[in-house]
């Protein structure tokens, strides 16, 4: 692996993620673990390793002859932010991550997919970037390709808004946090709004990506359901952990057919 070295501050090699323009391509898919892209890459065509550091695991190959990439994003929206900012000086402008969530809503079941519409700001990374007025919004022509690339795999998917945050433990124990009592008044607010999922990614992807004129979705794998178990309902093993890869993956293909098609007029 190439050694970073910091000259001037003006180096085409990116600090943390060690790639520079040419290495990655326009369209990436960001898993939160770096164990993944690699599983992923297999579904390219000619797919190389391109950089390890840190969180940040990145490939390159193709989807329909184009060039694609895989770069996992570690957990949560600091690190998701990071990526996004140096995948996009290299190059890159369409960005769908691949994930995990717990379901809020009774009817999400494990193994079903999550398509974020929009994602709760519940996190901090994105108040550096905008107000909390501004919203985080899934881009429509990648959530469009991403419910077409669900119906085309016969996967069983949900679209609506979901929660980000950056505490796991605080949400996951709410009960033993001195705040605790302001976090699960929040959480049942959530539900009771019809917030379908938790994650700790989209909400930062989402306003990020409008800020650096972007596109961006989240494809989500559900692994677990706290409001079911609390009820004592059946939760489900944990299905196909690839589901949401299989659809990120042909969103993918179906945003460059698209791209394509409307640069031919």
């Amino acid at each position: 692996m190439e050694k970073f070295e910091i000259m001037d501050g003006k180096s085409e090699i990116q600090m943390h993620l060690h790639i520079r323009p040419g290495d990655v391509g326009r369209y990436v898919l960001l898993p939160g673990d770096p164990g993944r892209c690699p599983l992923i890459a297999k579904y390219f065509d000619g797919a190389r390793l391109v950089s390890q550091h840190r969180e940040y695991t990145i490939y390159t190959g193709t989807i329909e002859g184009e060039p694609v990439s895989v770069c996992s994003t570690g957990i949560g929206g600091p690190s998701t932010a990071i990526a996004l900012e140096e995948l996009r000086k290299c190059g890159a402008d369409t960005f769908v991550r691949v994930g995990t969530c717990g379901a809020m809503q009774l009817d999400v079941l494990n193994g079903d997919v999550v398509l974020p519409t929009g994602a709760i700001r519940k996190e901090g990374v994105t108040r550096e970037y905008m107000p909390l007025e501004f919203p985080a919004v899934a881009d429509h022509e990648v959530l469009t390709a991403l419910t077409a690339a669900a119906d085309a795999l016969g996967a069983r998917w949900h679209a609506g808004v979901v929660e980000c945050k950056d505490s796991f433990y605080g949400q996951r124990e709410p009960s033993r946090m001195p705040v605790g009592d302001a976090l699960l008044a929040k959480w049942h607010a959530w539900i009771q709004a019809g917030t379908l999922a938790s994650e700790m990614e989209s909400a930062a992807l989402f306003v990020i990506a409008a800020v650096l004129h972007a596109r961006a979705g989240t494809a989500l794998h559900v692994i677990h359901n706290q409001e079911r178990m609390d009820r004592g309902l059946e939760n489900g093993p944990v299905a196909d952990p690839e589901a949401a890869v299989r659809v990120g993956v042909e969103a993918v293909r179906l945003l460059i057919l698209s791209d394509r098609a409307k640069a031919k007029g």
